[in-house]
């Protein structure tokens, strides 16, 4: 029988054997009897036999194995008896026969038993200390080392554990990974993996490895860790074996990853590595983890029953997931550093880096630095994302100061991305010098000096130097400190200190900056001025925040990033790592527009003041928002928040009316004064909201036709009947109605649709009964629906207050309420309104371009067309994730519903925060809203593209995907 070939049979289910086989097995050929469980495997049957005495090990191989792929694996345990390692010891038969043929139910199946190692697997153990790491490492190592002279024709086979067949074997099993968004992200990790590996494969070793020394098959006892399941015996990648078992202890650490150089380290101490081989590890880490995937899909798939294959999907991802995020160089450079680090401990003690004496002559000071962080004023108006970014504040300072010089640890935003998947690498480890005028180069310190792929290296003692620009002729030198090296007009200098490989030039803030520092040191001395730009600490920041900020006043996220920088649809933290910004109803044209900073700067340089002075921009705005509000509503407040524009609007009713009693809404939120909060019954915001209102405020039911007391899309009907019950209730009490306030659109409950005719129905009911209407379009109107400038319009009504703010202002404090004259005028009664700050030139600056802006750049337009483009996307994605309970919204104000169960409505609050905090990892920033915190709200700045609300449902089809 030939050995087995994967890639010609990849269906591999496992034997149907029975416990009632395994008893009747072990005692007739093995003279064993007693207590039979059975123990997981992905292909074959293995059972535990436990006869008191001892216990041992049957195992009933898949009958696509040869007995020589057997025997080699006898072979192999033989080969390790005396390395040290616990591993089993193989049982004859009853005849003296390591292997057997038996028929179960006519099927010829190979038998061997072993006797059963004692211990707790490694992977029981939540987070491995790095004792245990280092074990799972020199396991590994050692088992590769005593295997390497083993030579047996049952090795020649071909398992989808091999490496060597990696992408072929993900190509054959993607199919059954069910998610298209992780089938998505393993295809484009494999790839990135092979292509990596492409220019190794022929320089790898090739010996026989275990191909399995993981977290599953170590075990930890009295008599010393061991190892076991020896059924992926090979031939194959003497660097794969290693990348096996850091795989394997990836999802003990994912949120530590560096942990897994203690397994790199103890493995290379028994099994030394080579260029080669340290080069292709993190790409073959990445490789494995994806044939994991794709193999455990296959497995549940073939055998739904495979509650072992099943079970370890999760962590399965969780590796795969992990390593795929690191970036290869890094990752790469980090174990080259961590190797060294280990090597120069055995050696005698060195002198120490050798002195470092300047660069070039030339005086150096702050005006020549080049300010590259996210902070930079150079780089407003999205500068930043131009090519030439770098070279136009490099020439500027040139042109300004003679020379410029870039600095050392700055997160770049000339390097940030948009739309990410991934971190970006923005932190610099190499510094430029430009000098048009062209400047000497000293050698900074003694050594050689000589070209290595295409820069040029000082190597030093424990130091090196990499210089890309200098001219010089092509010859290799020796060099004292202080010699002229050459000559150069831009110039970019690394030092390192790994002996012949440079670390990357930038690197992406995941990894402790600490380890860079150790590898890349501070090149400041070589340009004779500071050069280290110190990272802002997010966690201290934060700390600040909170020792003097109320803590009631909440923050998005457990450890959220330190944001410093927004532009259009696009924020962007300390390290230059941006995030689409989802959630931002208050950013309505984006972040940075450089219309309204102009606008803003200009006003607050020639006047600000309040509106009890006369001067033209007040009216100017207001003319604006009488020509774009409903018919009939001609009069303007203007004030700071919508809170306040509630407020008013609540006392305009009253006083107009002569009564107290406002109708609100249940589950709504309206603002934090006192009577926008007292009209405010949403448990999210207050969960002692329905038990706290004050007796001139009236509950009526939220016409919700999802979760409400009615539902569906003909509920409105029924509500208006329970309003009418409640208003004859009032009546009956002698209790007459000042007014009415709702939102047109349910945006507490990330952007519900009311029923149609609801609206209609309410304002006419109350009209009749001499109350003012009052719509909040704090949140939902100004265009963001995209199809109606006004909420209220998508419902056919004009309501007698509108309440604006948020988006009126781009983040400014600003907020209107627009009413009939008369209504207005009533105010008299009470004496003259005043607000400091409403309708200040600056505010009423701000007021006009944000609808200037919105007019040119056609938003309420963008809003529907990407709206309706979003939307049908996040509906997709319910097709395919049952957490999705339904997507609410038009435009760009929608919420998604995560539901535990469609049928009961069973809010998924604490999947929707992780689905939060997950997506911020994916560059994406959404929080949940409701009364149960369980809809994602979804109301970007009216300027995204559809390009950025694909990525966000992209990312979000993944996080569903691997909750």
């Amino acid at each position: 029988m030939p050995n087995f070939d994967f890639l010609t049979q990849p269906a591999l289910p496992r034997p149907d054997v029975t416990a009632d086989d395994a008893v009747a097995i072990a005692a007739e050929r093995f003279g064993l009897q007693g207590r039979i469980i059975e123990l997981g495997s992905n292909q074959d049957r293995n059972f535990r036999v436990d006869t008191g005495d001892a216990r041992y090990v049957l195992k009933l191989a898949n009958p696509v194995f040869s007995a020589d792929e057997l025997r080699a694996q006898n072979a192999a345990l033989a080969a390790l008896t005396g390395s040290g390692i616990r591993i089993p010891e193989v049982i004859a038969t009853l005849d003296g026969q390591e292997l057997v043929e038996v028929d179960v139910r006519g099927i010829t199946l190979l038998a061997r038993v072993l006797r059963y190692l004692d211990g707790d697997p490694l992977t029981d153990v939540g987070r491995p200390t790095p004792e245990q790491l280092r074990t799972l490492g020199t396991l590994a190592g050692r088992v590769a080392a005593g295997l390497s002279t083993l030579r047996h024709p049952g090795l020649d086979r071909s398992t989808q554990w091999d490496a060597r067949i990696g992408g072929e074997v993900v190509d054959l099993l993607l199919e059954h990974v069910e998610q298209p968004a992780k089938r998505r992200v393993v295809r484009d990790a494999t790839d990135a993996a092979l292509a990596r590996l492409a220019p190794l494969r022929d320089r790898l070793r090739v010996q026989a490895v275990h191909g399995d020394v993981t977290d599953d098959n170590i075990v930890l006892g009295a008599g010393g860790p061991g190892v076991i399941d020896f059924g992926d015996v090979s031939d194959g990648w003497l660097v794969a074996e290693l990348a096996a078992t850091v795989t394997s202890a990836l999802h003990h650490v994912p949120d530590e990853p560096l942990a897994v150089l203690d397994v790199i380290d103890a493995f290379h101490a028994e099994a030394p590595l080579d260029d080669s081989d340290l080069a292709a590890l993190w790409p073959l880490v990445v490789l494995r983890g994806a044939v994991l995937v794709v193999s455990g899909e296959q497995q549940v798939a073939l055998e739904a029953d495979n509650v072992y294959a099943a079970e370890n999907r999760a962590h399965e991802w969780v590796a795969f997931d992990v390593a795929r995020r690191l970036d290869a160089d890094e990752v790469e450079t980090l174990i080259r550093a961590r190797l060294a680090a280990s090597s120069a401990a055995q050696q005698p003690a060195a002198s120490g880096r050798p002195a470092i004496a300047p660069l070039v002559s030339l005086s150096t000071t702050a005006a020549n630095l080049a300010d590259l962080s996210v902070t930079s004023r150079e780089l407003d108006a999205g500068a930043w994302l131009r090519p030439d970014a770098e070279d136009a504040i490099l020439a500027r300072i040139c042109r300004e100061h003679g020379h410029a010089v870039t600095r050392f640890a700055e997160a770049r935003l000339t390097r940030a991305s948009t739309d990410r998947s991934l971190p970006s690498r923005t932190v610099a480890l190499a510094v430029t010098l430009e000098a048009p005028t062209g400047v000497d180069v000293i050698a900074p310190f003694d050594g050689e000096l000589s070209l290595s792929g295409g820069s040029w290296l000082l190597r030093g003692d424990g130091l090196e130097l990499w210089l890309d620009g200098l001219t010089r002729p092509l010859t290799t030198a020796t060099v004292r400190a202080g010699d002229t090296i050459g000559t150069a007009i831009r110039l970019t200098a690394q030092l390192s200190t790994l002996s012949g490989h440079r670390p990357p030039a930038f690197v992406t803030p995941t990894l402790p900056f600490s380890e860079w520092a150790a590898v890349s040191p501070d090149p400041s001395a070589l340009f004779g001025i500071e050069l280290t730009v110190e990272a802002p600490d997010p966690d201290a920041s934060l700390a600040r925040r909170d020792a003097t900020f109320a803590t009631v006043q909440e923050h998005y996220f457990a450890h959220p990033p330190l944001v410093e920088r927004g532009w259009r649809h696009h924020l962007v933290d300390t390290r230059a790592q941006t995030y689409i910004d989802m959630v931002n109803n208050v950013t309505q044209i984006g972040h940075g527009h450089p219309r309204l900073v102009e606008a803003v700067r200009d006003q607050w340089a020639q006047l600000n003041t309040n509106s009890r002075f006369h001067y033209d921009e007040l009216s100017r705005f207001t003319e604006r928002l009488a020509e774009i509000a409903p018919e009939g509503l001609d009069t303007v407040f203007l004030v700071n928040s919508g809170s306040e524009a509630v407020d008013l609007a609540l006392r305009l009713a009253q006083i107009h009316t002569d009564r107290r009693t406002i109708l609100a809404v249940t589950e709504a939120y309206h603002g934090w004064t006192m009577a926008s909060d007292a009209v405010s019954s949403s448990l999210g915001d207050n969960p002692r909201a329905l038990e706290t209102r004050p007796d001139w405020v009236k509950l009526v039911a939220a016409p919700n036709s999802l979760r409400g007391i009615h539902t569906g899309p003909d509920a409105g009907p029924a509500y208006l009947a329970d309003l009418d019950a409640d208003l004859a209730a009032l009546d009956a009490a002698g209790i007459e109605v000042a007014g009415y306030i709702a939102e047109p659109v349910f945006g507490n409950a990330g952007g519900l649709m009311l029923p149609d005719g609801y609206l209609a129905g309410v304002y006419e009911r109350i009209r009749a009964l001499g109350g003012v209407c009052i719509a909040d379009e704090v949140q939902v109107g100004y265009g963001r629906l995209g199809h109606y400038f006004w909420g209220s319009e998508q419902q056919g009504v004009v309501p007698d207050v509108i309440t604006i703010a948020k988006a009126m202002g781009n983040g400014q404090p600003l907020g209107a309420v627009i009413t009939r004259r008369e209504i207005a005028e009533s105010f008299a009664a009470e004496g003259s309104f005043f607000s400091s700050a409403g309708g200040s030139p600056v505010s009423s600056v701000v007021g006009l371009t944000v609808l200037d802006v919105m007019r040119d750049e056609e938003l309420q337009q963008n809003a529907a067309t990407v709206g309706d483009h979003l939307a049908a996307r996040l509906r997709g994605l319910g097709e395919r994730h049952p957490l999705v309970g339904a997507v609410h919204g038009m435009g760009l104000y929608l919420g998604m519903e995560l539901v535990l169960d469609r049928q009961t409505l069973a809010p998924a609050i604490a999947e929707a925060a992780v689905v939060c905090e997950r997506m911020l990892a994916e560059g994406c920033i959404v929080q949940p809203t409701g009364d149960y915190k369980n809809v994602l709200k979804i109301k970007p700045p009216l300027c995204i593209t559809r390009e950025s609300a694909d990525r966000f449902v992209d990312a979000l089809d993944l996080v569903l995907a691997t909750l």
